[in-house]
C-alpha cells in the first residue's frame, strides 16, 4: 500500500472516532469559552432582610456547608438580580433548611458598610477580603460550589457584628 493511501485511511479512522465520541457525548449547558454562566433561571443565591435568621458558629469542614464557613455559590448582581457571578460568602447561620451569609469582595469601597475579615485560601491571591454586611444573601444549601474554609470565631463575631449594626 502506498504511503499516502495508508495516510488517508488513518485519516478517515480518526475522523470516523471522532464523530462517534461527538455523538456519544452529551453537549454541556455551558459556553465553549469555559467562562461561568452569568444568568440563571433561578438564583441559588437571593436578597433578604434578617427575620427568622438563627445566627450560629458551627463550622464543620465535611463537605456540607455551615456557619462559620467561607463557601463559594452565584451570586446575583444588587443592579440586576437576573446576572451575577461565582463569589466567596461567609455562612453565618440558617433561615430554615437554608444557609444565610454575605458576599466578600476583595475591593474595598468607602460608600459601602464593609467589615475587614483579612486573608484566607477562598483567594488565591492572598487579598484582604472585605464582607459587605448591609446585603444578607439567603443560599440553598445544595447550590453550594465548594467550601473555602472556616472564619476564625473572632472574624466570624466581627461581621455578625457589623451586619446587626447595618440591620442586614
Amino acid at each position: 500500500m502506498r504511503r499516502s493511501a495508508l495516510i488517508d485511511r488513518i485519516v478517515r479512522a480518526g475522523r470516523s472516532m471522532v464523530e462517534a465520541a461527538r455523538k456519544a457525548t452529551p453537549r454541556r449547558n455551558t459556553p465553549r469559552s469555559g467562562a461561568p454562566r452569568t444568568r440563571r433561571p433561578e438564583p441559588p443565591a437571593r436578597d433578604i432582610d434578617a427575620r427568622g435568621l438563627t445566627v450560629e458558629y458551627a463550622p464543620c469542614m465535611d463537605g456540607d456547608p455551615d456557619p462559620g464557613e467561607v463557601v463559594w455559590t452565584w451570586v446575583p448582581y444588587e443592579d440586576d438580580p437576573r446576572q451575577g457571578k461565582d463569589r466567596p460568602v461567609v455562612i453565618i447561620g440558617r433561615r430554615g433548611d437554608n444557609l444565610v451569609g454575605v458576599a466578600l469582595t476583595s475591593k474595598q469601597k468607602d460608600n459601602e458598610e464593609q467589615v475587614l475579615v483579612g486573608t484566607g485560601p477562598w483567594d488565591r491571591e492572598g487579598r484582604p477580603s472585605y464582607a459587605k454586611v448591609e446585603r444578607l444573601l439567603e443560599v440553598d444549601p445544595g447550590q453550594v460550589r465548594r467550601e473555602g474554609a472556616v472564619l476564625p470565631r473572632d472574624r466570624f463575631d466581627a461581621v455578625v457584628a457589623g451586619v446587626r449594626r447595618t440591620g442586614g
